[in-house]
């Protein structure tokens, strides 16, 4: 459905790239969740499906194939004739997002006037469909509202709806549940899997939330210093992580099983520099398991199963056996 071959990425005022060599495969109604700290490149890549990359302050190779169509070199009118029709997306603050001077209703139908040739009084049924999918109350009223008008989750809500309204194949999630109370960011998430289950799109779900990424995900790309660390099932990668920097962002999260009684790691360091990029693999300098070849060059994918693979130079049973002589040594 969606492949990204080999996606580079560097902006003109940088000295690093923002993306070094993403390749990424979603198929048709998966979600996967792009997970990582802030600045790994995982909103720059989404940006770079849509087609929303500021291409004059950036260079940029590799390919983006949306069902066969090459979109990461494509000119504008292809861009314009596929953002909203085939890819949706939905931003992480709404409220900067839409547009203050214009009705929900208006913004919610924008991509059905662009794209599609139904006479108004069709658009305004399917806004309404579209705003009481997205479980808005009053969908009527809510079309002469404007943003301001509306809370937070509510504004969440008929961004969604505006991103679906055209039956998209695929929607792209930039964090769209921060900022939002837990109650109103457990019904974005039932809103999102019935989407997926009704219409069978694709989605793309970009967050460092790795609790939402393991309530609603069919599969996870962990992605530090503009690369992917390690992809996998959930499964795979909270029961059976194989990368340091995953195991090292999970150790950081806490656990409903410890009951609150367990210590929770940080991530020593800060993350690599962009005007001062380390050779090597980006983690090494904060990775316990560091070693002389781990600096040397950028280790090479390594695969853990049929569906896991991981950048690493060491396998997993070589990672538990260094870190159990660590607790070894620890209790000494």
């Amino acid at each position: 459905m969606l492949e990204i071959r080999d996606l580079h990425v560097k902006f003109h005022s940088r000295d690093r790239e923002a993306v070094g060599g993403v390749s990424l495969t979603i198929r048709d109604g998966e979600i996967l969740g792009l997970v990582g700290e802030s600045g790994s490149g995982k909103s720059v890549t989404a940006m770079s499906v849509a087609g929303l990359l500021p291409r004059r302050q950036c260079d940029y190779s590799g390919q983006i194939l949306l069902d066969g169509t090459e979109l990461l070199h494509a000119d504008r009118a292809l861009l314009r004739t596929v953002q909203g029709r085939d890819i949706g997306v939905v931003f992480q603050e709404p409220m900067s997002a839409m547009d203050p001077l214009m009705r929900i209703g208006d913004q919610v139908g924008e991509a059905l006037l662009i794209h599609t040739g139904l006479s108004p009084e069709e658009r305004h049924s399917r806004v309404i469909e579209a705003l009481r999918e997205a479980e808005l109350p009053d969908p009527e009223g809510i079309c002469r509202q404007y943003p301001h008008q509306l809370s937070g989750g509510m504004l969440q809500r008929a961004m969604i709806a505006a991103a679906v309204a055209s039956r998209p194949k695929l929607l792209l999630l930039d964090e769209p549940t921060t900022a939002l109370d837990v109650t109103i960011q457990a019904q974005i998430l039932e809103l999102l899997k019935e989407l997926r289950e009704k219409e069978g799109m694709s989605i793309i779900l970009i967050t460092h939330d790795l609790g939402v990424v393991a309530s609603l995900a069919d599969r996870i790309s962990v992605m530090y210093g503009g690369r992917i660390m390690e992809d996998g099932l959930v499964d795979e990668i909270f029961y059976h992580p194989c990368h340091p920097y995953t195991r090292a962002l999970l150790r950081a999260i806490p656990k409903p099983s410890a009951g609150g009684r367990e210590r929770l790691v940080a991530i020593p360091g800060m993350a690599p520099s962009l005007l001062n990029p380390p050779p090597g693999c980006p983690f090494q300098a904060r990775c316990g398991f560091s070693c002389e070849k781990c600096g040397a060059e950028m280790p090479a994918f390594r695969q853990y199963g049929a569906t896991q693979q991981a950048m690493c130079v060491f396998s997993d049973a070589e990672l538990d056996q260094m870190n159990e002589r660590k607790g070894a040594v620890g209790r000494e």
